[in-house]
Parts: structure tokens; sequence; C-alpha cells
């Protein structure tokens, strides 16, 4: 008999939880197979089976959190082995005096059997489901197994579109909401909602953060993304966003003043340019991490980073993708949002806030002209870095913007 404990999954990991059983109690098991899946403060992943043999008991059902290391389910060779052995609470509550149920009267009509059939999602799927007010009951599943995935919850939203019932117009008006009752009560918060909140609260109360903007000219850099957006299918579509990263990882490398983090009692350093990439998902926000990405060519920064993205969206990241970042970008620009700034994610040293790129009017040469431009702001962590060294970094950043054919060497 084998004991299936909560995994830890990183090393910021305390605890986790059950989000769906893929395997039920008899069910035959084999080494590899997927048993489970368990939501983290980051992502929710799936876990393996360790060995083969048939799972005889579920300790911890979906929807419970327990700490990493306790026993979530035990797996032998024998349906009929008794569970009591790993679980000692089941064992007292199986020991105690069981009172005799009081008789009733039998129901004149029996009620409908409720529809026990197990409806298998990957939490994606359900996050999107529950989101929108969906029984997963009425969707068919295209993923092994008949999963549903993410993208079936979606087509079927999109079926329905147009399908509602017109509001009738007999229907009563809402009474007015009294003032100063205008909150309601909503679904709890995620576990990466909490995290979120948590984490940014101690960073804003315990990180003093400085922020530096800087205006930089985007016009050369986006000329040559025109035309390396032109090389053909066999290379990767560049956005705004990429020539970033490259030139920030590029700069992180040249300023080893950069590459700090405030240990309490000591200044820590590293030779990793880990570069964390801020991805929005329904429920928050992760940062995966292109690793060594001063190493990197501008064409690979830009694969991995739609490779992260997309996992992070399917909640398939593992652990290991988002640990050990050493810097973060973190980019609006999309939104057409003009300028902002962010909040530190510790131990990093700080944060860039990447803006729109927009065409606006500008000075040159003593005349008015319609430039190109992008705002970036550095919040940075003056216990370790300070004004002058945020200063030239963005303006290593700047230099490699300005000058493209530098995110090309």
């Amino acid at each position: 008999m084998a004991i299936i404990t909560m995994p830890k999954m990183g090393d910021t990991m305390n605890e986790g939880t059950i989000v769906t059983w893929i395997k039920k109690e008899g069910d035959m098991v084999k080494e590899g197979d997927v048993i489970a899946e368990i939501e983290t403060e980051k992502a929710a992943i799936e876990i393996e089976a360790f060995e083969s043999g048939i799972l005889t008991k579920v300790i911890v059902h979906e929807g419970e959190t327990v700490p990493v290391g306790a026993p979530i389910a035990q797996i032998g060779d024998d349906a009929g082995q008794p569970a009591e052995a790993v679980a000692p609470q089941a064992a007292a509550e199986a020991s105690a005096p069981i009172a005799p149920a009081p008789m009733q009267a039998p129901p004149l009509i029996l009620p409908p059997a409720p529809n026990k059939a197990r409806v298998i999602a990957s939490p994606l799927a359900k996050r999107i489901a529950k989101e929108n007010d969906i029984d997963l009951r009425l969707i068919r599943g295209t993923g092994p197994g008949d999963r549903i995935v993410a993208e079936d919850v979606e087509a079927w939203i999109k079926s329905r579109a147009g399908k509602a019932a017109p509001k009738s117009a007999q229907a009563p008006a809402q009474a007015p909401v009294p003032a100063g009752d205008v909150w309601t009560s909503g679904k709890p918060a995620s576990k990466m909602r909490q995290v979120i909140a948590r984490r940014l609260t101690e960073s804003k109360q315990q990180v003093p953060h400085f922020y530096a903007t800087m205006d930089i000219n985007m016009g050369p850099a986006m000329e040559l993304r025109t035309q390396l957006n032109t090389r053909g299918d066999e290379f990767v579509k560049l956005s705004p966003n990429d020539l970033v990263l490259k030139a920030v990882a590029d700069a992180l490398r040249s300023e080893s003043t950069m590459r700090v983090s405030f240990g309490g009692e000591s200044v820590l350093t590293t030779e990793r340019v880990n570069l964390g990439v801020a991805v929005a998902l329904p429920d928050g926000l992760i940062v995966p991490v292109i690793r060594d990405a001063d190493a990197l060519s501008l064409n690979a920064i830009a694969t991995q980073v739609r490779s992260l993205a997309e996992r992070a969206r399917a909640g398939k990241l593992l652990p290991d993708d988002y640990a050990g970042g050493t810097f973060t970008v973190t980019n609006l620009g999309m939104f057409g949002v003009e300028d902002f700034s962010a909040i530190i994610n510790p131990p990093e040293p700080g944060i860039l806030a990447v803006s729109a790129v927009a065409d606006v009017p500008v000075v040159e040469n003593g005349e008015i002209a319609v430039g190109t431009r992008m705002k970036v702001t550095l919040s940075a962590d003056h216990r370790v870095v300070d004004g002058a060294v945020g200063a030239r970094f963005l303006q290593e950043v700047k230099r490699r913007l300005e000058s493209p054919l530098l995110l090309l060497q």
C-alpha cells in the first residue's frame, strides 16, 4: 500500500486544494496516470500516480485544502484494504457508536434520483463555466477521455449567443438599491487572488519604491519590427513587447547593479537574468519566467513568451515556469495605456511598466513633428537600487531600443 501526499510544487507552496479527482475509489491506476488536479497559490496542476495499483481510498475530497505532505489518498493491491489503516480520523469515527436513525414515514412520491454522472473538465474550463453560470453537464468534451476543455466551453457560449430568451415586457422593475448598500457578497476569492492581494500589499508596505519614467523614440524599433515580420512563416511575428524584453534583458546584463536583492542584513547578487513577464488570467495575474533571457536571441525570446503565455492561460504552467525571476516586465500598451507604474514582485529589485507605442507631437530641431513614442516607468527597491542606478538602467534600455540593430547582436 502506498500513501499519496499533497506534493510541494514550488518553494512558496504551503498547501493545496483538491480540484478534481480524475480517478475514483476502486479505479485501477498505472504509474504515471493523472489521478487528480490540485490548485496551488499559482496554478492548477495535475498530479500523477507514482506506482500502479488500485485507488483504495480518497482521504481528501474535492474542494478541501490540506498542507503540503498531508495524506490525500492511498493506492493498494486490493480494493478491499481497510482504509482505516491510513485514516486515523476515519478510524475514530468508525469506532464511535452509531445512533440508530429515527424511523421516517416513506414519502408518497419519490424524488427523481440526482444525476451523479461525473463531469471531467480542466480547471480553466471549470473557471470559465463558473464565471458564466454554465452547467458543465450540458457540454460535450472533446479532450482526452471526453474531458471538457476551455475551448468546449467557449464554443458552447458562442453557440448560445443570441439565443437567450428576450426579457418580458411585463417584468417588474428592479427595486432601487438603498444608498450605502451598493456592495453585495460575491464568490470567494480564488487562491491566486488571495496571494496577489497578500504579496502586493506586503510589497507596497515593506519595500520602499521609487519611480523613474523615460520617454523612448520607438520609430526605429518599429521600422525594424516591420522588416523582421516580413521574413516568412518560419519566424515568429514580433510584437513591440518582444523588442522591449530583449532590450531589458541586455540592459540587465550590462548593469550588474540592477542584479541585486535585499536580503535583510546583506545585499544579494546574481549572475542570472531571469526575466518575468506578467500575464493576465481570468482569476488574476501570473509571472512566468524566461530563464537566462540575456543569452537568447530576439526570436527565441518571442517564441518563449508565446509558449509561456499560452500555457499560463491554459493553466498548464509548472512551478519551475514561474520561479526564480530576477526582474519583471509588465505591459499595458495593448490597452492603450499611456503611462503607469507597477508594484515590485519581491525579492526582485524592480519592475518595468511599459505603455503604448503611439504617434504623438514632438519637438525636433526646433519644430513640431509627429514622433512614435513610448513611456516606460521603472519601479525600483530603494534599499538596493539608487536613483542613479535606476536612471542608468533606463538609459541603457532606451539606447538599445533607439538603436535597434543592437537587439540583433
